[in-house]
């Protein structure tokens, strides 16, 4: 453990890669932690200090102050008004509403079922995905991109296709219809672990596979067993990542919508599909709201739990290059080897992580088989049937694809701004006990997006958007509306992608760049920077998913002439008749591949390149 730390030491007082050489301009000389060069003017030095302390400031300001108003435009004010339309009665603030909601025994059966479902599926979920990060994060094997982006597909699929999918495999006649699981709670679960699976396997993969291995292999050289090397080296370092990917398992389930409201209907509904009983079929806003807030409170103890378990297990980490990492995938012993070579781990990880794949893998080719299949044979006609409008849709399918993909791209670039913003600046730890406390604050305002319903967020563009703030602007017929609703969901998987990885950073890195010379410009752009793009694929790929299979706030929104592909997905699989529901698994289909591509696009951005590149 020794050596790992004064190798970790000295690598921290090499110059930065294409940094100055000890003696050039910009080097230290005297005044290498002002990061200024001697100009000649001795007393300029003070005021050099002061404004670039200023400048300093002012360019942190703006990294705090441009996503909190990105926030409160965006969401905050939408989720007021929607709120406020329900405990505001006659102009009079109205709070009778929460004895009437909580006086039902459906409310308290409603909030039990969703702290139940949320938390068995996110207690699945990690024990089954941090196994899958070790085996394909940690290892080299034929394939391996493939099956990254295969277990990052079903994360993409809009809800209610999933929840269509595994229906079609639950029922009665169906593959797994011998089961009796549909309807049932366990299918529910099943479905929130087949959803969010893949959101444990890439945020704790990412940083495994840059974790370095030393003090691993310190261990197991001073005699600790495999097992014990990995529960007390290498999982209390990966404790931040475990942490946060479970948080948002939590939440994804705690809101998951279309695939409760297709697998459990009234008897194992949630409070978000509650919400949307409550909003679209008795237009009651009153209990809209309370439950808004109810789920608002659910989200706030969740996050504040995911806090205070990462701010006491996160640590500096010393990262290396997952070129030094990632070893072959080795499941044979070789001859003279000892038995105690840590390949049971590796087998057993394995054999765990093919087997989620293979039943991940079953409602997506259930999927296939089924667009596939036309009356009673079989053919293409589903497909050939994409490019025609038909079935209550106002577009083709091809033309909702193109629009998605736009959407997409525009929430995508401004979700990394606003994200990386966020990730820049929770990273930091300051010293005083009041700014540590306001990060922690920050952090867990930007997550708030995941835990509101997507129901109350899209109603509430649709009832603030109209002069908001008292502007005399209507940007409900904005294009930009739905890039930026889909946005405001895509920041907090930006911000929990690239912010493990930013606070594993060790300090002494900064400041041994600052020494060396290098401006805070430079050190953030050289160390901060440097890692941080190398995070940016996942979040990119996670972002532009995410935007691509939003669904809920995006039905509000998206206009009739330009829908996205889940919203006419949707619409098709209400659309009475074999034809609509074909075409809708179809496109299900078109989705699901156009997804795996971009990943699989982004994962191979991210592994190859080199410098700033991903």
């Amino acid at each position: 453990m020794t050596s790992t730390r004064a190798t970790s030491v000295a690598s921290t007082r090499r110059a930065p890669r294409g940094g100055a050489p000890l003696g050039a301009p910009g080097g230290p000389s005297g005044h290498g932690s002002s990061g200024h060069s001697p100009s000649g003017h001795g007393s300029s030095g003070r005021g050099a200090g002061r404004g670039g302390r200023l400048g300093r400031g002012a360019a942190w300001t703006v990294a705090v102050v441009v996503p909190l108003a990105f926030l409160v435009a965006f969401f905050a004010y939408p989720v007021a008004v929607m709120v406020g339309r329900g405990f505001v009665v006659d102009g009079h603030l109205d709070l009778s509403g929460f004895a009437d909601v909580f006086s039902r025994p459906r409310t308290w059966r409603i909030v039990g079922q969703t702290l139940a479902q949320a938390g068995v599926a996110t207690v699945l979920a990690v024990l089954l995905g941090v196994p899958g990060a070790y085996v394909l994060y940690r290892h080299r094997f034929a394939g391996r991109g493939v099956v990254r982006a295969l277990v990052t597909v079903p994360f993409v699929l809009p809800t209610v296709v999933v929840g269509v999918a595994f229906r079609s495999l639950l029922v009665e006649g169906g593959p797994l219809g011998f089961l009796h699981l549909d309807g049932t709670f366990a299918a529910i679960v099943s479905a929130l672990v087949f959803f969010n699976y893949s959101v444990v396997v890439r945020s704790v993969g990412g940083l495994w596979e840059r974790l370095d291995p030393r003090a691993e292999q310190a261990a197991r050289a001073l005699g600790a067993t495999p097992w014990r090397a990995l529960r007390t080296v290498t999982l209390p370092a990966l404790a931040p990542a475990i942490v946060s990917a479970a948080s948002l398992v939590f939440l994804f389930s705690a809101t998951a919508f279309g695939t409760v409201l297709v697998l459990g209907g009234l008897r194992f509904g949630t409070i978000e599909t509650e919400i949307w009983v409550q909003t679209t079929q008795f237009l009651d806003l009153r209990a809209a709201s309370v439950l808004s807030v109810v789920q608002l409170v659910v989200v706030a103890g969740a996050l504040l739990v995911a806090g205070r378990a990462r701010g006491r297990r996160e640590q500096a980490l010393t990262l290396a290059e997952p070129d030094l990492v990632v070893r072959p995938l080795r499941l044979r012993r070789r001859a003279g080897e000892p038995r105690d070579d840590g390949l049971a781990l590796v087998r057993g990880a394995t054999a765990v992580t093919a087997l989620v794949v293979v039943l991940l893998a079953l409602p997506l080719v259930n999927l296939v088989v089924r667009s596939l299949r036309v009356g009673d044979g079989w053919g293409l006609d589903h497909y050939v049937a994409l490019s025609t409008v038909s079935g209550g849709v106002t577009v083709s399918v091809w033309q909702a694809a193109a629009t998605s993909l736009r959407t997409a791209v525009d929430a995508t670039v401004l979700a990394l701004v606003v994200g990386g913003l966020v990730a820049l600046v929770v990273s930091r730890r300051p010293r005083r006990p009041v700014a540590r406390r306001a990060i922690s604050g920050l952090d867990a305002l930007f997550m708030l997006p995941l835990g509101v319903s997507a129901v109350t967020v899209g109603f509430g563009f649709l009832l603030s958007m109209h002069e908001p703030f008292g502007l005399d602007l209507d940007l409900r017929r904005s294009p930009l509306l739905v890039p930026v609703a889909q946005a405001v969901v895509a920041v907090p998987l930006v911000v929990r992608t690239v912010l493990p990885v930013l606070r594993a950073i060790d300090p002494r890195l900064r400041e041994a760049a600052a020494t060396l010379g290098a401006a805070p410009g430079r050190v953030l752009r050289t160390v901060d920077g440097a890692l941080a793009l190398r995070a940016g694929g996942l979040a990119v790929g996670f972002a532009f998913a995410a935007s691509l299979g939003e669904f809920g706030a995006t039905s509000f929104l998206a206009r009739p002439d330009s829908p996205t592909l889940p919203v006419v997905i949707f619409r098709l699989i209400g659309r009475p008749g074999a034809d609509s529901y074909g075409r809708a698994l179809a496109a299900s289909v078109v989705l699901a591949v156009l997804t795996a591509t971009v990943v699989a696009l982004c994962e191979r951005l991210r592994r190859t390149g080199e410098g700033g590149e991903w």
